[in-house]
């Protein structure tokens, strides 16, 4: 395997640069990540496919990692019942060191191959559920042991790494390989890799969430009404699909109903 997340920076002599240069560098590569995923857009596809289906069935989704990727991923999961109303321990994250552990980054725990070991045989996998490795390396000793215990037990894998022909991407039954080539900084992972992670986090839950039917039109029908900003946005939402023109009705429907998607199929079975 070829660790080009590795390679030498394309720049050097860093702290001689001013901060227009370093911010104009750091921009430039930046800019070359959405390419490299667009390369990569098939095997992203064939991956949400499977997602889908998988979730369709009565199947779980987990992502399992360490580092900077695998906080990434905590920090989409946990937006997903709230945004689109969905139960939660459908989407799922098992991160090296427990999510309890988010902040600590305990690093450590990416050699830990007993505890992604045992932390997955808690979970009862099944063949209906699929487990989606973390890895910008491509190595994770936690990540890829967890993947070839899933495929021990004919759990369906995939995997998000960005060094091309990785153990990891060939323990993965679905694999998504985005080669964002050397970092800014040499190694630094949290960068260019990083951007990446979190775009292709974006991309697979709001895709999924659609073809699970938790949007209509392009709005968040099942968004959880948890503070009064949202609750807010909710009413207009309720306002502009129903066509209703008292806020305060909308507001007392939406309330009663419990979300958006409620209200108009309410609405719907109310005989006229």
């Amino acid at each position: 395997m070829t660790r080009i997340t590795e390679h030498p920076s394309r720049y050097d002599h860093l702290e001689t640069k001013s901060v227009d240069e370093l911010i104009t560098h750091i921009n430039d590569e930046d800019a070359t990540v959405a390419t490299a995923i667009k390369k990569a857009l098939p095997q992203v596809s064939r991956l949400i496919t499977v997602i889908i289906e998988k979730l369709k069935s009565d199947g779980r989704m987990f992502y399992i990692g360490a580092g900077s990727g695998g906080r990434l991923s905590v920090l989409d999961v946990i937006e997903l019942p709230t945004t689109f109303g969905i139960p939660k321990g459908k989407v799922n994250v098992i991160l090296a060191g427990g999510i309890e552990n988010l902040a600590n980054a305990p690093e450590e725990k990416e050699d830990d191959t007993a505890e992604a070991i045992s932390r997955l045989r808690q979970e009862n996998l099944t063949d209906k559920d699929i487990v989606i490795g973390i890895s910008a390396s491509g190595s994770t000793p936690f990540v890829l042991e967890g993947l070839k215990l899933c495929r021990s037990m004919g759990v369906t894998t995939g995997c998000i790494v960005s060094n091309p022909g990785s153990p990891i991407a060939a323990a993965a039954d679905l694999p998504v390989e985005v080669v964002t080539g050397p970092e800014f900084i040499t190694g630094s992972t949290r960068m260019k890799c990083g951007t990446a992670q979190k775009m292709l986090f974006d991309m697979i839950s709001t895709t999924v969430m659609i073809k699970l039917d938790r949007v209509e039109g392009n709005s968040m029908v099942n968004v959880k009404l948890i503070n009064d900003k949202i609750t807010d946005r909710a009413v207009k939402m309720l306002m502009e699909k129903a066509q209703i023109p008292d806020y305060d009705a909308a507001k007392t429907m939406l309330l009663e109903s419990g979300s958006v998607k409620n209200a108009l199929d309410k609405l719907k079975n109310i005989p006229h």
